[in-house]
């Protein structure tokens, strides 16, 4: 992908030059949001820009560029990238001031930065094509504003770093009352009964997307029970199926919890229904 947009250009990456004093770049001061794309086809857009609008506001980065410019954005880069799988990433920085300090600077221009990258195809409702996940859980350690998109993801990352040496793909988070957060780039349903169960939204899980849009898709077809609740962590070693979602891979299934399988350890049936629906209907929204 060598197209870029930067501050109202389109360039070449290797041309896009960000300032050292951005503060984007020396305090993580800044929202993102990733937007997956399908043959041209945007998922979730209106949902991902209003988002991305929520996390200037809450941290009084005055910017706002109307839908119309920015679905121009993303369709000029699909176009220039080559469409096929692609997720468009947009990045906003409060800007580049003459000098490091804490306080929110008068007078400087936000710094826009959009750049197009190749996705997973998207998710069939297959189970014999579907990878599913191995995660491990960890007490959450981040930030209590987990609910705004910040580029300050080192938090996130260290939590996802702790699955890897043991071969796994996600780590689950917890607080100190025991219950299930989110996962460290993932929301989390818990499934026991037919029943699809996930955390309530507060300062502690970012509002996904996609968790959005599939929840939607399942309380309109109405024949999935869903409930949005505390979860405990305990619920996990009990449940008859774990999923995680987000943009760029979907709903995602998990079949092993700390190295023990989830029920029989496979793919659960109404994981297949939701997926379904899902595939289906994920472009209406």
């Amino acid at each position: 992908m060598s197209i870029v947009y930067l501050n109202g250009n389109y360039i070449p990456m290797n041309e896009a030059r960000i300032s050292p004093m951005d503060r984007g770049f020396l305090f993580g001061d800044g929202i993102y949001e990733v937007i997956p794309s399908y043959d041209g086809k945007l998922v979730g857009l209106a949902l991902h820009l209003k988002r991305m609008q929520d996390g200037l506001n809450a941290i009084e980065i005055d910017l706002q560029i109307d839908y119309e410019r920015w679905q121009d954005i993303a369709l000029q880069l699909i176009a220039r990238n080559g469409s096929g799988n692609l997720g468009l990433y947009f990045q906003i920085s409060r800007g580049a001031d003459t000098k490091r300090d804490h306080a929110y600077p008068d007078k400087v221009q936000p710094t826009v930065f959009v750049f197009a990258y190749e996705i997973p195809p998207a998710s069939k409702a297959d189970k014999n094509s579907a990878i599913p996940l191995s995660v491990v859980t960890a007490k959450d350690l981040r930030w209590q504003r987990c609910n705004i998109k910040s580029t300050s993801l080192l938090g996130n990352v260290m939590h996802y770093q702790q699955s890897q040496p043991g071969g796994h793909s996600e780590t689950i988070l917890y607080n100190d009352a025991h219950e299930i957060t989110e996962a460290s780039k993932s929301n989390v349903y818990v499934i026991k009964n037919g029943i699809v169960a996930t955390p309530l939204l507060d300062n502690q899980k970012l509002p996904g997307v996609t968790r959005k849009t599939l929840l939607e898709i399942l309380y309109r077809d109405g024949n999935i029970a869903v409930e949005e609740r505390i979860v405990a962590l305990a619920e996990l070693k009990d449940a008859d199926e774990v999923w995680l979602s987000n943009s760029t891979r979907g709903l995602i299934p998990v079949t092993a919890v700390n190295e023990k399988p989830v029920a029989d350890g496979k793919i659960g049936d109404v994981w297949l229904a939701a997926q379904t629906l899902y595939a289906t209907h994920k472009f209406d929204l």
